[in-house]
């Protein structure tokens, strides 16, 4: 059901009142909106290859992949909440995850740990430019708040990349 078939007074109860302007709300919205299914996408992928690793550095990678997914999934939450406590609505399926998903999906039956590694290194490095497009957006208008998460988000790829990086090196 879209917002425009939606009773005024139910569209008004699913609003938080926020001090943003609409035009911050819809650009902030949009962006986490694509960040979250981003954050859904890269988690799938860091799974799939932890679930379909082999190789002489199984237990290191298996480890370190389920570390990071874990890392990753527990942010959702807070993209998603924050783009509802600023006004804008969130992703509802599996199917909003995949049409506003920029992370490529791999369906692969088979790829090398060292590939694996090397494709998750670059998603997390492409995740690190989203995440500061988006904090970029929050400065320009004001909300701090998202901003502020944002910032962690950054350091935790930055670390995810970082860890990555040394093992394909």
């Amino acid at each position: 059901m879209t917002t425009n078939a939606i009773p005024l007074a139910q569209r008004n109860a699913l609003e938080p009142d926020s001090d943003l302007n609409n035009k911050a709300v819809s650009e902030i919205a949009t962006a986490l909106l694509q960040l979250l299914a981003d954050a859904f996408a890269l988690y799938v992928k860091t799974k799939n290859f932890h679930w379909h690793l082999s190789g002489g550095h199984f237990r290191d990678y298996h480890l370190l992949l389920d570390e990071h997914a874990d890392q990753i999934f527990s942010i959702t939450d807070d993209i998603a909440e924050r783009a509802r406590k600023i006004g804008g609505t969130t992703i509802r399926s599996i199917s909003d995850i995949s049409r506003y998903q920029r992370v490529k999906d791999n369906n692969n039956d088979y790829v090398a740990a060292k590939e694996m590694m090397s494709e998750l290194r670059d998603d997390n490095r492409q995740f690190i430019r989203w995440l500061r497009s988006t904090h970029s957006l929050c400065e320009k208008h004001g909300d701090v708040a998202t901003a502020s998460f944002i910032e962690v988000w950054i350091d935790q790829a930055e670390r995810r990349h970082w860890f990555l990086t040394q093992i394909v090196r």
